[in-house]
């Protein structure tokens, strides 16, 4: 194998089923010397080897009841390891796996070990030990080892420390598995069990069906090299290959290089003979009779053809190429004119053919042109070879983009030769043919990274609204926020010469078709959803594994019918654990009831909204009672799934015996009042700000979208008594002082301390007004819309000043960093390392006779701007996180089932109360922090040599305060 490493991996406890590659943080946990390891360090890193796990997407179990034991060790080729770790590779023709007769070694040969095998799902499979000491033992008799030198006593400590740890886990589990089994039997456990793996196994094939079948027409159509890893791919492997085919050039053209494939291989530029060999190669190993893998003698002379066509065109329009003479000649009038004039015809034909794909034309044309004499199957077969074998020793798998900059990179080849014997009618063939694999992750992409920190709360259908969702959808959609179920129909094209009309006509013809692009779009994710719903409906009960983003931020993994989505899937998403509402639960189910029927009535006192929901108690049985053929109060909510789910649960434990008793598995929700806003009122101990967000207590709550929207509202109004000749803005600021409401500037207002810039606020607003279509001119559209977003900007200024000069310090400190070529990087409050990934792409266009191939990958150097404008968002959003953490834990801790959605806390109704109370808590400790100063403070760490702008001036807000605020959630 031609290698830059050869790792010494070691497996315990190894699953079949599935196989996982040694995640990075065990890597990264080597020393830059692993001689001076300690026994304790040895511990942590066969703790962390062993626990890894393979991230459940969609649990029928809960997730932690389903580790399984695995230990890895990997030692890379890296400059930070001792040279006793560093496998030394050789580069001769032979040492590279080819025989002088043109064979290829195995594998076993060339190594001295068993080959590697591939799994199902693309990872690179492990040869399997029953323990431990079965891998050490295979480990101590290894020849390469020994020559190697890599079973010291280092090793031979961590392999003592994993035995030792896999007995704690083994421990652990059957601890863990007892704890998971209270409350039912060892045969439900199993069957649970058993269906979980089942599920899983039948969803992955699934998707590997799928996966093969889109690649198979992606290669078949040739665009499999288009897509993104690929790209990135061939860019990391085109120069050291070109730079490789080069040096090869130099030696044949100076004699020193007199191999049988010389006098074929410098006939071409090396970068054209670069591309066609990746693209060749990788287009044979993903069509190939085995995924991943093709015979080295198809791939060699398949290339070698491939490198003789393009030698002809290259040659003939070299040849056919106009000259300066050539003009000179043309005037002469001679017979040499009319050749020339031929051969221009025919190198336009041929360009034209190539252009249109149609080779095989263009290749005729050029055969009869080209006197040369035929390369044959044996010098194919030798470029072929050869191009390979010099791929082989330059390319290399690139590290995934998750791992950390600071780590040592995972770098392994990208291809493998070895050797396979041939089955045929269940007999076995003594010839054995040579085989190129390239790593799995070629194929693969990257990989992802899964957090379970929230997914140990237990989810449910709520069978009675998938049933209403269900009844709406097969007749066609168009109630409760559903999409129509049928296109709208084009205009008929109008009978007239009229251009204005006409053009008037395909504006609207547009228009449909991309309402019906989205509509479609629409319909497919409603699909989707119910899909999913409609299989686990009868389940007991079902987890969410969760993710987080580079930031912080918690997702929930499963990517249709989560809690992070539309109201139709919280609709009929609903805790499987239900718990008695007591006196407390009852008030705040009736308080939630109001809170999604909104329309304002979400603005009034804790008080008012009670009175709202026991005033219409009459409306929300019927609701109950028949969704659909009663009077349908509850289609008028702003959520009107999940406010058909209160009024089931709300109509049952009132009309019960006890309503107090009741069992609820409602999720409550307690929302923060315009959340980035009030992180950035903490930030600056701004009191003003902390009013408008509600981190203060009052009557009612404090809107900060009203606010705003009354503040528009005063600047339109004084705009409307404005002559238009001198204020042309006054015509949309008559136009728009009956439309301003908390609505039109409510997106904009939630992010603007995102970021928004001003096209983004333009465009947000434009989508309110074409709602309500009051405007129908598209022209005069666009102009209100321009003059509404640039006047709530300006009204957000003046209301939220602090967090703007926050907002500005922060992007001039980020500004500062990335004029270094440095990217903006933070640890938040929780210890979380940040990095802001924003780096430029870079270009480099190949143009052969086939194609002009451009190819992109992130360079080294930094988008300034963009690490300027996103790290304010970014940053709030890591706090914001934290916060949702920290809440998490507690709640943990305290008992209460907890589900998180950003800067939304969901528990049950009896829990709301406790809930509310470490909200608070957490949010004061949380800012009881200097962090901006430590921001400040790691800035000048890092950067010892840039002078960066003192804090913002903050003002005396008492975060104390906090605890005495009923609405800061809510």
């Amino acid at each position: 194998m031609s290698s830059a490493k050869t790792p010494l991996i070691l497996s315990a406890n190894h699953t079949p089923q599935i196989d996982h590659f040694l995640p990075f943080s065990v890597l990264t946990s080597f020393p830059k010397n692993p001689s001076r390891i300690s026994t304790t360090m040895w511990s942590n890193i066969a703790k962390r080897a062993i626990q890894f796990q393979n991230p459940r997407r969609f649990c029928l179990l809960n997730p932690q009841s389903l580790r399984r034991a695995y230990s890895f060790l990997g030692l890379t080729h890296h400059p930070i390891l001792p040279e006793k770790f560093k496998y030394r590779p050789s580069y001769g023709f032979s040492e590279m796996g080819f025989r002088r007769n043109g064979e290829i070694l195995s594998h076993e040969e060339f190594t001295g070990r068993p080959r590697p095998s591939f799994g199902f799902n693309g990872f690179f499979c492990l040869k399997g030990y029953a323990s431990v000491a079965e891998a050490e033992a295979e480990a101590a008799s290894s020849t390469d080892v020994e020559e190697d030198g890599l079973v010291g006593e280092e090793v031979q400590e961590l392999l003592q420390e994993m035995n030792k740890e896999e007995k704690r886990q083994v421990e652990y589990k059957r601890r863990r598995r007892r704890t998971m089994m209270r409350g039912m039997g060892q045969g439900k456990y199993q069957m649970l069990r058993r269906r979980q793996v089942r599920i899983e196994t039948q969803a992955w094939e699934q998707a590997a069906k799928e996966y093969k079948e889109l690649l198979m027409d992606m290669c078949e159509q040739k665009l499999a090299p288009n897509l993104p890893y690929m790209k990135s791919l061939f860019l990391g492997w085109f120069e050291p290959l070109r730079d490789a085919i080069e040096k090869e050039q130099e030696l044949c053209r100076r004699g020193k290089n007199k191999a049988a494939y010389a006098p074929y291989i410098n006939q071409l530029p090396p970068d054209m003979m670069s591309v066609i060999t990746m693209h060749k190669l990788m287009g044979l190993l993903m069509t190939g009779g085995e995924h991943g893998s093709a015979r080295v003698v198809l791939a060699a002379c398949a290339i070698g053809d491939a490198v003789e066509q393009e030698v002809r065109i290259h040659k003939f329009l070299e040849k056919t190429k106009k000259k300066k003479g050539d003009k000179d000649k043309e005037n002469d009038g001679d017979d040499s004119n009319a050749v020339l004039k031929d051969q221009e015809k025919l190198r336009k034909k041929v360009t034209t053919l190539i252009k249109k794909q149609k080779l095989v034309a263009a290749r005729q044309i050029v055969k009869g042109q080209d006197d040369s004499k035929p390369w044959g199957q044996d010098a194919k077969a030798k470029v072929g070879s050869r191009l390979i074998e010099l791929l082989m020793q330059t390319a290399y798998i690139q590290p995934p983009a998750n791992q950390l900059a600071d780590g040592p990179p995972d770098i392994r080849p990208a291809f493998l030769h070895s050797l396979k014997t041939v089955m045929k009618e269940g007999k076995k063939i003594s010839r054995r043919f040579g085989i190129i694999e390239c790593d799995p992750l070629v194929i693969k992409g990257l990989e992802r990274t899964a957090l379970d920190t929230l997914g140990n709360t237990k989810w449910r259908v709520n069978k009675r609204v998938l049933s209403v969702v269900d009844r709406i959808w097969a007749s066609g959609g168009r109630l409760a926020d559903l999409v129509d179920r049928n296109d709208i129909p084009l205009p008929d094209q109008p009978d007239t010469e009229d251009e204005a009309q006409l053009k008037k006509w395909g504006w609207k013809v547009k228009s449909v078709k991309k309402e019906n692009r989205e509509r479609h779009s629409q319909r497919c994710d409603i699909e989707l959803k119910l899909a999913v719903a409609r299989k686990m409906k009868d389940e007991e009960g079902f987890f969410y594994p969760h993710n987080l983003d580079f930031r912080g931020r918690a997702y929930p993994m499963h990517p249709y019918l989560n809690h992070l989505g539309s109201d139709l899937c919280r609709g009929i998403l609903e805790f499987a654990e239900g718990r008695p509402l007591g006196k407390s639960g009852l008030r705040w189910l009736k308080i939630h009831f109001a809170n999604l029927y909104a329309g304002g009535v979400d603005k009034l006192s804790h008080e008012g909204r009670l009175t709202f929901t026991e005033n219409h108690l009459d409306d929300i049985f019927d609701s109950a009672d028949r969704p659909l053929e009663g009077k349908r109060w509850w289609l008028n909510a702003e959520d009107p799934f999940q406010c058909l789910a209160v009024c089931i649960d709300l109509t049952e434990a009132l009309r019960s015996s006890s309503p107090e008793t009741f069992i609820s598995h409602i999720p409550i929700h307690q929302d923060g009042s315009c959340n980035g806003l009030q992180h950035y009122a903490a930030l600056g101990r701004d009191k003003l700000g902390a009013a408008a967000v509600n981190l203060v207590a009052g009557e009612k709550p404090a809107d900060v979208y009203s606010g705003i929207a009354a503040r528009v509202l005063e600047i339109m109004q004084e705009d409307a008594q404005k002559d238009p000749t001198i204020f042309p803005d006054a015509l949309h600021a008559r136009t728009l002082i009956n439309q301003v409401d908390r609505k039109l500037v409510k997106q904009t207002v939630m992010t603007s301390v995102y970021g928004v810039t001003y096209i983004g606020a333009r465009d947000q607003i434009k989508r309110r007004l074409k709602e309500r279509s009051v405007i129908a001119d598209d022209v005069e559209l666009f102009g209100a819309s321009c003059y509404a977003a640039k006047i709530t900007l300006t009204a957000l200024g003046q209301m939220f000043e602090a967090a703007r000069g926050i907002m500005s310090w922060l992007g001039e400190c980020a500004k500062i960093i990335a004029s270094e070529n440095q990217p903006v990087r933070w640890t938040t409050p929780l210890g979380l390392p940040v990095v802001q990934p924003y780096r430029k792409l870079g270009r480099h266009l190949i143009k052969t006779s086939l194609q002009v191939l451009t190819l992109q990958r992130e360079t080294e150097k930094v988008m300034v701007k963009r690490q300027r404008t996103a790290f304010p968002p970014n940053f709030v959003h890591s706090l914001d996180g934290s916060h949702m953490m920290m809440t998490a834990n507690s709640c943990k801790k305290a008992g209460l089932n907890f589900a998180g959605v950003h800067d939304s806390y969901w528990t049950h109704a009896c829990d709301v109360d406790e809930l509310s109370r470490i909200l608070r808590e957490k949010f004061i400790e949380l800012y009881e922090t200097p962090i901006l100063e430590n921001l400040l403070e790691s800035f000048q760490r890092s950067f010892p040599t840039l002078s960066f702008p003192p804090l913002p001036e903050r003002g005396d807000f008492d975060l104390r305060d906090v605890l005495e605020s009923p609405y800061f959630f809510n």
